[in-house]
């Protein structure tokens, strides 16, 4: 989970790849109008977010069903999103990918070809509410290269 351009896709390949689990890019899952109101510049709402957001919990509790793992990339940006993934499999667990916005912002401006504008990072980043205490998972300082931060998420787990 975490902010555009924090780098989900690339830990959440690399982290499917060491379990050997299916990888879901939550990307995908997004509807054309959410994609072109995204690449516009305008922020999604809770409610342009709801069908998305079911969507992944019908692939995580497809998983949960057919008795295999799973790996998803999704900003998950709030705790009620997470909640509802969770209703998908109660044992699910978040890795937050969180650093700075600077760099963040670089991360953005460099990658080719995504439909998110560098302009919608400041609305992601004052939506974001971080794990809380009770929440299964943990933050990762997106400073590490990728092979690290899978190493911690799997030490962890």
């Amino acid at each position: 989970m975490g902010v555009s351009g924090c780098g989900k896709s690339s830990v959440g390949i690399a982290l499917a790849q060491a379990l050997d689990v299916r990888f879901v890019e939550g990307d995908r899952f997004h509807s054309a109008a959410n994609v072109a109101k995204m690449a516009a510049g305008i922020p999604l709402t809770d409610d342009d977010r709801a069908d998305w957001l079911h969507s992944l919990q019908a692939e995580i509790r497809a998983a949960v069903h057919a008795g295999v793992g799973i790996v998803v990339s999704c900003s998950a940006l709030k705790r009620r999103y997470r909640d509802l993934l969770r209703a998908g499999d109660p044992r699910l667990r978040f890795a937050h990918l969180d650093g700075s916005r600077e760099l963040i912002a670089a991360r953005m401006a460099a990658r080719e070809g995504h439909y998110m504008p560098l302009s919608l990072l400041d609305s992601q980043l004052a939506t974001l509410e971080p794990l809380q205490p009770d929440e299964a998972g943990l933050r990762l300082a997106i400073e590490d290269d990728v092979a690290a931060l899978v190493r911690e998420i799997l030490a962890r787990q």
